[in-house]
């Protein structure tokens, strides 16, 4: 399903959500339109890519797409590559570290000319005439990993960062107000994953210091609802801004040789 985040008549954001079909983990993809060119946000892989293109009908013709972005390199991300490299003249934004491992995903030489390496600090994207920011989130969940920043519409496309699954739930709600943003934290994996999959408090903290300066009204993830308004987006920052997470959790007991029976 499309859900129009965002729409002034010549500037949309649109979020797909609940297209992967299987197994595989729910992702939401996202589209952001300007003056009648698009930029593709983590496609996802195989999985969604036929449901994708159906429902980017109804907005955007894919022949302009001028970019895809992906925020890192995971296949739920940009494994669909090689299919929006074939049908549009697209070029790919990924961290400089991934660009000769998106080769992995595509035919033989499909990526020539077509990527643009994304370097740590982050850059300005033109997209017919309106400029959007790919900012840094390092070890969030990956090294080399990039959020986009839409000054239009202030929303935060936030990829791993925010995510929150819990099965049966609505990848389209919306979160609004600091205590609704502590009860779906309560009813979903969120701290969990966070603890699990961010680069540690560090990482955490120089991320909301630099989050803190931006005019955020939306915080969008790649995976579950979305968190929206100032009072929800700093309560997010409070909560993010001292999380123990990753390296700050391991202990001895993580690093054991022999490794216990299992099967």
């Amino acid at each position: 399903m499309s859900q129009l985040l965002y729409d002034n008549g010549t500037h949309k954001c649109i979020a797909f959500t609940d297209l992967v079909e299987g197994e595989g983990i729910q992702a939401n993809q996202f589209l952001i339109v300007n003056n009648g060119e698009g930029m593709l946000l983590d496609p996802g892989g195989n999985l969604t890519y036929k449901n994708l293109l159906a429902e980017m009908a109804s907005y955007f013709l894919p022949a302009h797409l001028d970019y895809v972005f992906a925020s890192h390199e995971d296949p739920d991300i940009v494994a669909s590559a090689n299919g929006w490299l074939l049908i549009t003249d697209a070029k790919i934004l990924i961290a400089n570290e991934w660009t000769r491992f998106l080769p992995h995903f595509c035919s033989k030489g499909m990526t020539a000319g077509r990527v643009i390496g994304i370097p740590p600090q982050g850059m300005r994207v033109n997209l017919a005439g309106q400029e959007l920011f790919i900012v840094p989130a390092h070890y969030m969940h990956s090294v080399g990993n990039f959020q986009v920043y839409d000054p239009v519409s202030k929303i935060l496309f936030s990829g791993d960062l925010g995510a929150n699954l819990v099965s049966g739930h609505d990848a389209s709600k919306v979160i609004e107000g600091a205590e609704a943003f502590a009860a779906h934290r309560a009813a979903t994996s969120m701290d969990g994953f966070h603890r699990r999959y961010m680069g540690g408090q560090k990482v955490c903290r120089l991320w909301t210091n630099m989050a803190r300066g931006m005019d955020i009204e939306w915080i969008v993830p790649q995976h579950g609802a979305s968190f929206k308004g100032r009072e929800t987006v700093l309560a997010f920052l409070d909560w993010f801004e001292g999380l123990e997470s990753g390296p700050d959790l391991l202990t001895q007991k993580d690093f054991q040789f022999p490794i216990p029976e299992y099967l």
